[in-house]
C-alpha cells in the first residue's frame, strides 16, 4: 500500500468529516447551524492542538526521562539519523505493553514508553518502535489525528446542544426537525467514528514503513509488533478510548469493546505484511 494512496485516502476522509460536521449544523439550524457547527470545530481543534499533548501525558501518569536514560539515548539517535528535532522523552509506570507519540508537530513533540514494554522488547525493538513513533512526528499524524477527533467530538456537542437546548432554528426561524436532531446525536457520533478510525488505519501503514526505514531494519518493529500483541492479551491497557489512535498497537480494551470497523489500527497480519511480506516473523510460531 503506498504512501501516496494513503495521503490521498486521509484526505477525502477529512473532507468527509468536514463535510458530515457542516451537514449535521445544516440539518439542525440551516445556515445558523452551520457557523454554529464550525464554531464549536474551531474550538476544540484548537483546544486539541495546544493541550492534547499535556492531556495525554497526564492520562498516562508519564514522567520525563533525560539523557541518562536508555530510552532517551535511542530517541536521540533515531532523531539524528532522521533529521528531527529533539522531542522530549517519556515513561509511564503502565505495566502494559505500549507507546505513543503526541504534540502539534515536529518541534512541539514528544514520545512516551511504558514501563512495560521497556521491559518486553530489546534494544533494537524498541529502536523500531520509536522509529515508528517519530515517524508520527514526522507526518503530523497526531495532529491530523486530533483533528478528526475533535470534529468527531464537536458533532456529539450538537446533537447534545439540540436535545437539551429545546431544538435549533433554521435561517427562517422555524423550529429544526426533532428527528433530524436525534439522529445526528445517535448516527453522527457512529460516523465520524468510522471515519476516524480510518484515517487512523492509514497513517499506521505509513508510520510503520517510514520507521524501518528511519531504523534501517524493518523486522526489528515486525518482532516488536508480535511481542507487544502477545504481551497485550496477558496485560491490557486500559485508557480512554479517545487515545486509542496513538499507541503503537491497538489497547486490548477496545479491541473487546468495539467491531473491527472501529478499530484504529490495522490487524497484525496486514501490518507485517506491509512491513516484511509476509503476515508473521516466525518468533511465535507454536504460541497459543
Amino acid at each position: 500500500m503506498s504512501k501516496f494512496y494513503n495521503n490521498v485516502k486521509t484526505a477525502v476522509l477529512m473532507g468527509l468529516l468536514t463535510a458530515l460536521i457542516l451537514f449535521a449544523g445544516h440539518l439542525l439550524g440551516g445556515r445558523q447551524g452551520v457557523v454554529i457547527a464550525l464554531f464549536f470545530a474551531a474550538a476544540m481543534n484548537f483546544v486539541g492542538y495546544f493541550f492534547s499533548d499535556k492531556i495525554a501525558l497526564a492520562s498516562m501518569r508519564a514522567e520525563e526521562v533525560g539523557p541518562d536514560h536508555e530510552l532517551y539515548q535511542i530517541v536521540a539517535g533515531l532523531a539524528q539519523r532522521g533529521n528531527l528535532p529533539m522531542p522530549r522523552v517519556y515513561v509511564s509506570p503502565t505495566p502494559a505493553p505500549n507507546a505513543f507519540a503526541t504534540g502539534r508537530g515536529p518541534s512541539h513533540a514528544a514520545v512516551c514508553a511504558t514501563q512495560g514494554i521497556l521491559q518486553l522488547l530489546d534494544r533494537n525493538e524498541l529502536t523500531g518502535v520509536m522509529a515508528h513513533e517519530l515517524a508520527h512526528v514526522r507526518h503530523r499524524d497526531i495532529l491530523i489525528q486530533s483533528v478528526a477527533a475533535t470534529i468527531g467530538g464537536a458533532i456529539s456537542m450538537l446533537g447534545y446542544m439540540f436535545m437539551w437546548g429545546g431544538g435549533g432554528r433554521d435561517e427562517e426561524g422555524e423550529s429544526a426537525n426533532p428527528i433530524a436532531g436525534l439522529l445526528i446525536m445517535l448516527l453522527g457520533p457512529l460516523a465520524a467514528g468510522l471515519i476516524q478510525a480510518a484515517i487512523s488505519r492509514s497513517r499506521e501503514f505509513n508510520a510503520d514503513k517510514a520507521g524501518a526505514e528511519m531504523c534501517g531494519n524493518p523486522m526489528w518493529l515486525a518482532t516488536a509488533l508480535e511481542k507487544i500483541n502477545l504481551a497485550s492479551r496477558r496485560i491490557p491497557l486500559d485508557v480512554n478510548p479517545a487515545f486509542n489512535s496513538m499507541f503503537i498497537m491497538e489497547p486490548l480494551n477496545a479491541l473487546q469493546s468495539v467491531a473491527q470497523l472501529f478499530q484504529t489500527h490495522p490487524p497484525l497480519e496486514k501490518r507485517l505484511m506491509n512491513l516484511i511480506g509476509k503476515p508473521t516473523t516466525g518468533m511465535f510460531r507454536h504460541a497459543a
